[in-house]
């Protein structure tokens, strides 16, 4: 796809493609991923043990190369929300999100005045330390910020349509393990709960127009999900994409040598 925001995007039904990032927070990490055809990023705090400091550093790196950047924060508290923004986050995803209420928190948290009450800080990361006049300033960062809601609850799912119904909710994105756990069928993605979550979810987007992401393991699940609906497929993470390439060739190397070995 061609280059583009995290918002234009969302407004598509046209595959997206991207990589997870919980442990290579490195110079390099933005050409790495956009020179291996990534559309975007999606850059985890929940999970990681990464700060604000690795973020404002490393949106810097995601932002030389091109690359849209969605934060996934730790939780709903504002001051979480609002540094992501200010570090200059693209994107924006929040964990276990439940119903409207706590949607119309995140987006007064993210958004300036007169879409919410988010603190004013221009000049500064988010805006690229450009001058400007505040209320251009406020349009541009309400109309750039992309809110990726993410679906991993039961009372998530029930209440999936009416989130979906939100202006300023761009994305369902399913966390499949965490869903599975809440409906009590941990792992199961084939179980008939956990398959009747995806489709509520999935229609609430589609009758909506709003996208619809998940993180998958591998290429056949992210071909079976974009068939099924799905538009933004955030492939593996950086860890596991290393540690299964770098075991394959390692195991390689010791089947191909074992007539060397004493």
């Amino acid at each position: 796809m061609t280059d583009q925001g995290l918002k234009a995007m969302a407004q598509s039904r046209a595959p997206k493609f991207g990589h997870f990032v919980v442990e290579f927070a490195t110079p390099g990490i933005g050409h790495i991923l956009k020179s291996a055809g990534c559309d975007f990023v999606l850059f985890d705090l929940e999970h990681s043990g990464f700060h604000f400091e690795t973020v404002k550093s490393v949106i810097r790196y995601f932002e030389a190369a091109a690359l849209p950047t969605i934060v996934r924060v730790p939780s709903k508290e504002y001051h979480h929300i609002a540094r992501a923004m200010d570090m200059g986050a693209e994107g924006l995803m929040l964990p276990m999100v439940n119903n409207a209420a706590e949607v119309r928190h995140i987006l007064n948290s993210m958004k300036y005045h007169p879409q919410g009450g988010r603190g004013v800080a221009l000049g500064v990361a988010h805006d690229r330390y450009t001058p400007g006049a505040v209320a251009d300033k406020f349009v541009a960062a309400n109309k750039r910020s992309t809110f990726f809601c993410q679906i991993e609850t039961a009372e998530g799912v029930e209440n999936a349509d009416e989130l979906a119904a939100i202006d300023g909710v761009d994305c369902l994105w399913v966390g499949h393990f965490d869903l599975s756990v809440s409906l009590g069928v941990p792992g199961e993605f084939e179980h008939t709960k956990f398959k009747d979550a995806i489709t509520r979810t999935h229609a609430a987007c589609k009758r909506h127009g709003k996208s619809l992401g998940r993180l998958v393991p591998n290429v056949e699940t992210g071909i079976q999900l974009v068939n099924e609906g799905f538009d933004f497929i955030c492939y593996s993470g950086d860890v596991w994409v290393l540690q299964s390439a770098l075991a394959e060739a390692i195991g390689r190397l010791r089947e191909g040598t074992k007539s060397h070995r004493s």
